[in-house]
């Protein structure tokens, strides 16, 4: 429902109590688990929420965090999901950032700069589920910025 997993999506998602997860799974209309499935909502009011939740375990943190997102074994499924679809894209790497936003905006590059024939089915479910629209939010919150320098070493 994310769109995509990476940093911003483990900070909101990730940190979340299961009260939390409810909430942001359902754009604010509850934070009851029994009313979950009555309420999802995969559009962009989903990712506001979950940039704001991110929004607030960053500043939580006051910058003591560090960032890492491993773009291997790319499937279209999130990771949680247990019948997830088998990887569309070859391995791409490691990246680290100490800005979640610039991670996952660099991410979110590597994958549509791709060569790889499997990067269409992975941009058409991105798309479908609005993913990139938690980094611009991100970016209006003040969570980070969606510039970066992409080092290789």
């Amino acid at each position: 429902m994310g769109g995509f997993g990476g940093a911003l999506k483990q900070l909101s998602i990730g940190f979340g109590s299961t009260r939390g997860k409810t909430y942001q799974h359902t754009a604010g209309v509850t934070d009851d688990q029994n009313l979950f499935f009555k309420n999802i909502c995969p559009d962009k009011t989903f990712k506001e929420t979950m940039a704001d939740a991110a929004w607030s375990v960053v500043d939580f943190f006051k910058g003591n965090m560090a960032f890492i997102n491993v773009m291997k074994n790319i499937s279209v499924d999130c990771d949680c999901d247990g019948n997830a679809k088998k990887p569309v894209m070859q391995d791409i790497g490691i990246l680290s950032s100490t800005d979640p936003v610039a991670l996952d905006k660099a991410c979110l590059d590597l994958v549509y700069n791709s060569t790889d024939p499997g990067k269409d089915e992975l941009i058409k479910r991105i798309e479908s589920k609005f993913g990139p629209h938690i980094i611009e939010c991100s970016v209006q919150l003040g969570t980070g910025k969606s510039d970066y320098e992409l080092i290789t070493v």
